[in-house]
């Protein structure tokens, strides 16, 4: 996957230039917010949930050796393997070797926002192996050649009709007369064209909502069932999941899960529910002959005992970017890369630096909406302002800006000359604003005035007034 999280203001520029992109995100509010409040105001102890996944969270992150040990050996007495990545590139290559090892020349694939992140669809690609991607959202940007914009809807930036165009130009094999006028028969088509790829792959991979150290499971949660075909089928089922996904107990994961699918799409709980452990066994009528998983860290150590900890309780609900404003402007896609909205901007310059992806935790608003709907109680404002307090240390900011603040400290430290500039200043902007009221331009505020006007000040300074507004309540008690 090409990164582009540096040119993050042009992809914003050009989404917003976007018509179709437009037109598709007006859907987010009715397809996610307000259902999500709805299963909210139904659950009364839906903040009680919340008060338990976070401090199961961070629990296991404070003993994460331990439960990762604890999990491996469950995984091995179940009689699967355990395969440790600390890069994505030894992800990629652990992944290679079992597709080798089973002769596989086709995959099929569960939703993974971790594939996603090690780019593994292109990788087998280029090793002569064929990944189909089974979940509907997915296999619709496979067509397309593109990434998700979404990380639990994956297409939620398309329309009905391009998805019709689509399906009408790669299915050249159908009926060119057939109906995809309706969602349930695009439904329907995509699930014609993919039952059959279930039982050519030889290999089945998935991602894991929940890693379980008490039984050594698996657990993804899914509502179209193709995750079950996936790791059902092929001969070799391979689990990708990074290493923060552990928990505990069964006890623990279900609680969670009550505030997962809430949080995510307004569902009491998602349609299927499936934990795996270990590879078929005698009896067994179904099931794969072997299972894999490979633990990837990629950067997540790195993050413990720092002021971005708290980012790993992340659960990948998407209801933080369901509720953000940018993410509505913009979509997905301009992020840059895997993971969009707020979490994307805390968790993508903690895996890629703070260098190639500075611009994502300035694009806020700072609303709080974020942190206000998390199911995990993730504090994302105030670890955006970490990365944008890194990133003016380390002099990322653009010249303008850093001189700007540099020029306002100053004078900020020195209350009287502060007192005095701001009572000349402010009149005199206040004058030139004339019968308007307010800037088409202004020297050194372009970044503001290129898109609205910029409101010119009271003739009086905020001191002033606050110092008018307490002579006036003394009198009033007089």
């Amino acid at each position: 996957m090409q990164i582009t999280s540096p040119a993050f203001k042009e992809n914003a520029r050009q989404a917003l230039a976007d018509p179709q992109l437009q037109k598709a995100m007006l859907h987010v509010r009715s397809g996610f917010i307000d259902k999500r409040q709805h299963a909210v105001d139904a659950l009364p102890e839906f903040e009680a949930l919340r008060e338990s996944a976070r401090a199961i969270k961070d629990h296991t992150l404070a003993h994460l050796d331990i439960y990762l040990e604890a999990y491996e050996e469950k995984v091995r007495a179940a009689g699967g393997h355990v395969h440790w990545a600390e890069t994505a590139a030894d992800a990629r290559r652990i992944i290679l070797d079992i597709c080798r090892a089973a002769g596989a020349r086709t995959v099929t694939k569960g939703k993974s926002m971790i594939t996603e992140e090690i780019g593994l669809n292109e990788f087998l690609e280029k090793e002569g192996i064929r990944p189909v991607e089974t979940d509907l959202g997915e296999y619709i940007i496979q067509l397309r050649g593109e990434h998700p914009s979404h990380i639990i809807a994956p297409a939620v930036h398309l329309t009905k009709d391009q998805v019709e165009a689509d399906f009408r130009r790669v299915h050249d094999h159908l009926p060119p007369a057939r109906d995809l006028s309706e969602p349930e028969s695009l439904l329907g088509e995509a699930r014609r064209v993919l039952r059959s790829q279930y039982f050519q792959a030889d290999v089945g991979i998935t991602g894991a909502n929940f890693l379980v150290a008490e039984t050594g499971s698996s657990v993804i949660v899914t509502n179209e069932g193709n995750g079950d075909l996936t790791q059902i089928l092929p001969k070799v089922h391979v689990v990708v999941a990074s290493i923060e996904k552990i928990v505990p107990t069964l006890e623990d994961m279900s609680q969670i899960l009550r505030v997962l699918a809430r949080s995510a799409t307004g569902q009491d709980m998602s349609v299927y529910t499936t934990l795996s452990t270990g590879p078929r066994r005698p009896g067994d009528p179904d099931g794969p002959e072997e299972y894999h998983v490979v633990l990837l860290d990629n950067g997540r150590s790195a993050m413990l005992g720092t002021e971005f900890q708290d980012m790993l309780r992340c659960i990948r609900c998407g209801a933080c970017m369901n509720h953000c404003p940018v993410y509505h402007a913009v979509g997905g896609h301009a992020y840059g890369w895997v993971y969009p909205g707020p979490m994307g901007a805390v968790l993508t310059p903690s895996l890629m630096g703070v260098d190639k992806a500075g611009h994502l935790p300035n694009a806020s608003t700072f609303c709080g909406r974020c942190e206000a709907v998390c199911p995990m109680k993730i504090p994302l404002p105030k670890m955006m302002r970490h990365w944008r307090e890194r990133e003016f240390s380390r002099g990322l900011n653009p010249a303008v800006q850093r001189y700007g603040l540099g020029a306002w400290a100053f004078f900020a430290r020195r209350p009287r000359l502060y007192r005095v500039l701001t009572s000349l200043a402010v009149p005199a902007l206040a004058l030139l604003g004339g019968r308007r009221g307010r800037f088409r331009h202004l020297p050194l505020a372009r970044g503001w005035t290129k898109h609205r006007d910029f409101p010119a000040p009271e003739r009086r300074t905020f001191m002033q007034q606050w110092r008018e507004r307490e002579v006036w309540k003394q009198e009033a008690r007089v």
